[in-house]
């Protein structure tokens, strides 16, 4: 693939710029003819012919044959080439790490899930993540230099347009995303986790046309990522979606931000590992009793297992978060009014045993009028949601307009 399309958009000449343009219309429309491009794009005919040709000769664009019609000539359709080049995501958990790649048309071609690492705010932990990605990229079966961006999902404050994090890894004055760079030796963005979430299940997932969309990431800690009007919302500083940071308790559990009574600290895979050893230390009964008595360290993956082989104790501690979790929930419905909620992270991956008693606060808690359009639906993309939306989110980086 050559190399100059991308040179051109660094410089922002304009024939570039629509090119980019072009490209952003396929990533989000899939195939199309010339003329469905000239009325979305506001383009001439002999403008767009121009610039595809162009962009199929630079390996950009393919032609994909022609378009069924009723009568009269078949229109020729063209969409992007899968092999021009490759896009890496890295999703990074509280005890694990996925690693995924995409071609440029978008279809997932590798992904590596569970890789074991601790997630810790040290230069150490860092390196270590840099060198993990290092070995996963070389063993790519690909071409290295086709391989133009990578996107590390990471939690807490995250401004993806500086390239700063401001909850881990931040102990640079350099932004993250050229510390990655220049540890990683290729180009690499950064965001926030939970949005990385959303924007996967947006692209891939239970989207299904709507455009204001909530997407609630239960995982061990607690956010939400906003779609308004089909475009991710970020706040002015990237931070949109604390929703874990609400302080929605007077219960003096201090949370890892440094707030007491955050929702998080009882609404969370956070808060659900505590509670149940907890309750277990207090002499209740579970099937993680004996491993834990043993001095096994339990990882928030056993508890969801325990949870799907129907454990009372830790059904009834879920369900608890749920209730809570729903009667906030319910107040985002009350603010937002969105067509469609959707409950994702690793703690969605128990299903109804979540799902049902959000529903039911949300029932409980928000506004008839305002509930009674907004679906809430589970994550189609489950685990893999997140590894998609940071590959996704290394593409459209490129080349969003």
């Amino acid at each position: 693939m050559s190399l100059t399309l991308l040179k051109e958009i660094e410089k922002g000449s304009k024939n570039a710029l629509l090119k980019k343009k072009i490209i952003t219309h396929y990533i989000y429309n899939g195939s199309s003819t010339i003329t469905e491009l000239s009325k979305e794009l506001n383009l001439s005919i002999p403008t767009v012919t121009k610039f595809i040709g162009e962009m199929s000769e630079d390996g950009f664009i393919n032609e994909y044959g022609k378009l069924e019609t009723s009568g009269g000539r078949h229109p020729i359709l063209y969409g992007l080439n899968p092999e021009s080049g490759y896009f890496v995501g890295v999703d990074t958990n509280h005890s694990s790490i996925d690693i995924g790649v995409i071609n440029f048309k978008g279809d997932l071609i590798c992904h590596k899930a569970g890789i074991p690492y601790n997630l810790e705010n040290t230069p150490q932990a860092l390196d270590e993540l840099c060198g993990i990605v290092s070995r996963q990229i070389a063993r790519l079966d690909i071409d290295h230099d086709k391989i133009l961006n990578i996107c590390v999902n990471i939690s807490g404050r995250v401004n993806p347009e500086t390239g700063y994090s401001f909850t881990i890894f931040n102990y640079s004055e350099q932004p993250l995303a050229d510390v990655l760079t220049n540890k990683i030796g290729y180009q690499v963005c950064i965001d926030n986790d939970t949005r990385a979430l959303t924007y996967g299940e947006f692209m891939e997932g239970c989207v299904n046309g709507e455009k204001d969309i909530i997407f609630v990431n239960a995982g061990w800690g607690l956010g939400i990522g906003i779609i308004i009007d089909g475009k991710i919302y970020t706040g002015k500083s990237g931070f949109a979606g604390e929703f874990g940071h609400i302080p929605a308790f007077d219960n003096e559990i201090l949370c890892h931000c440094g707030k007491k009574g955050c929702l998080e600290t009882e609404a969370s895979g956070r808060a659900l590992y505590r509670v149940l050893l907890e309750r277990i230390a207090g002499g209740e009964a579970s099937i993680l009793s004996k491993p834990i008595a043993e001095g096994r360290r339990i990882t928030l993956d056993d508890i969801i297992d325990a949870i799907n082989k129907e454990d009372p104790l830790c059904i009834e501690i879920l369900e608890e978060i749920g209730n809570k979790l729903g009667k906030h929930i319910a107040s985002v419905i009350n603010v937002f009014n969105p067509e469609l909620v959707i409950i994702g992270g690793k703690l969605s991956l128990t299903e109804d045993y979540l799902t049902e008693p959000i529903k039911s606060a949300i029932r409980k808690y928000s506004l008839n009028l305002v509930n009674r359009d907004s679906v809430i639906a589970s994550s189609k993309l489950k685990e893999k949601a997140g590894i998609i939306g940071a590959c996704m989110l290394a593409r459209s980086r490129m080349f969003e307009h």
